[in-house]
């Protein structure tokens, strides 16, 4: 079946999910409100809109390296916070000069990192997560209700061991899962059943194909892709990764013509132009769209999280993905792929997992979307017409440093998703699944109407 143009509803499905849920309100006021930018007095904080801050903390951390201990956004007072390890005087000021908030912390990032790596080598078990907390100047380590017994008294003893100063131990009441059952967004046959996730944000490839941005393990649940439960495919999976470092699809259109334009339906007749891709910043107020719960908002809690999901084609395994940013925005199955973005419309992230829901709340991971951009080759926005992505000139800037467009996070190309999926054993759900269902008697209720369950991805 041949698609010259996606109608205006499907394009915009396929940048954002259905519309949903439009009482949430997208136009939340002075989420993102500028005030004076001006810095005033030579060393007072500068008053920044989140996307500033985002571009100014990026900025800050090509200048001063490891002497930066992690940033975040002070949404009260619209203005960023810097962390200077080990009392560098020649930072602080160089972060003072550049127009943001100073203070002094005991973590290094390197310090940070090492106990992340830590608890990577001792305490990767499946239900538990990790990412810097850089209000906290520790890692924040999150363990689901799955995590018991021997595995709690492994994962609290590791803690322990790393200091009070550096960690901080939670349980979550919820379950890291993957969410890519239920919806109504984009639609696969895979392992004997029908799979749904939403779509992201549409990019244009390296080849200048039509393309769009998924979750990766709705890439490797299937290979190709409609955008109807009974329509024929119109897109097909180009490159895939998950699990390992990320968790995001390039999807291109079949057909090269396909019209996919660069905007997000949010619902209730609201839509969002996406001018480029931005890193996120902790404490920045960000809006998610999805397929099965609709636009919610909420804010960064923490970057470069690891997430040990529980495999679901090997009982004792783990699939662990890293790299992502850590949310409170709720999300349920059936918004995997979805699209995390800011209201002046920055594309932040790519919606992987977490715990919890939109009742409950908990925990929710995203795919950076400009560490996908960077692995794919894709561009996004006014990027993908070929013009730079810079942003903030309004004195956001430090010197000559890049604008969000182009601070890509690094990470190896994204693998291929070539085979397609397989059957999970004793009808298990296959790595990435999550609580896959488009079955109608899906005990979580998002799953499809008298649809088969989905017993593998891989």
């Amino acid at each position: 079946m041949s698609h010259k143009r996606i109608p205006k509803r499907k394009a915009a499905i396929a940048v954002g999910g259905v519309a949903a849920l439009g009482a949430a309100a997208l136009l939340l006021p002075n989420a993102n409100a500028s005030q004076d930018d001006a810095a005033g007095d030579a060393g007072a904080p500068r008053t920044l809109k989140a996307g500033d801050a985002s571009n100014l903390a990026a900025q800050l951390q090509n200048l001063l390296g490891d002497s930066l201990a992690g940033t975040y956004y002070d949404s009260a007072r619209q203005r960023l916070v810097v962390n200077v390890a080990n009392g560098d005087a020649d930072a602080m000021a160089q972060a003072t000069k550049a127009g943001a908030a100073v203070r002094q912390v005991d973590n290094s990032t390197s310090e940070l990192a090492a106990a992340a790596r830590t608890l990577r080598t001792k305490a990767a078990i499946p239900g538990t997560s990790w990412a810097v907390d850089p209000r906290t100047d520790k890692v924040l380590v999150t363990a689901d209700r799955t995590v018991t017994g021997a595995d709690w008294n492994r994962l609290e003893s590791t803690v322990r061991s790393l200091g009070s100063g550096m960690a901080t131990l939670k349980k979550s009441s919820g379950t890291f899962k993957t969410f890519v059952s239920g919806g109504d967004a984009i639609f696969a046959q895979a392992g004997g059943g029908t799979a749904r996730c939403s779509l992201g944000f549409n990019v244009t490839a390296s080849d200048g194909s039509p393309a769009f941005l998924t979750a990766g393990h709705c890439g490797v649940a299937a290979k190709e892709w409609a955008d109807s439960e009974s329509g024929q495919p119109i897109a097909t999976v180009d490159q895939a990764t998950f699990p390992g470092e990320g968790d995001f699809s390039l999807v291109k259109y079949d057909d090269p013509a396909t019209e996919a334009p660069s905007e997000i339906n949010a619902g209730n007749g609201q839509s969002v132009a996406i001018n480029q891709a931005a890193e996120a910043t902790v404490g920045a107020t960000v809006l998610r769209m999805g397929s099965t719960t609709g636009l919610h908002d909420g804010t960064v809690t923490g970057l470069d999280a690891t997430v040990n999901f529980q495999s679901e084609t090997d009982p004792s395994g783990v699939d662990t993905v890293t790299g992502l940013i850590q949310t409170d925005v709720c999300a349920e199955p059936g918004d995997s792929g979805g699209p995390l973005f800011t209201q002046d419309g920055n594309a932040i992230g790519l919606t992987s997992g977490g715990s919890g829901d939109c009742t409950s709340g908990g925990e929710t991971f995203f795919q950076p979307v400009t560490a996908a951009l960077e692995a794919t080759g894709a561009t996004l926005g006014a990027d993908a017409g070929g013009n730079g992505g810079a942003a903030g000139d309004d004195g956001a800037g430090v010197g000559d440093g890049a604008g969000a467009g182009d601070e890509q996070a690094g990470g190896d190309q994204a693998g291929g998703a070539e085979d397609p999926a397989a059957p999970g054993d004793d009808g298990q759900a296959g790595a990435g699944a999550g609580e896959q269902s488009g079955a109608g008697d899906d005990a979580s209720g998002t799953g499809m109407d008298d649809g088969p369950a989905l017993t593998g991805t891989r």
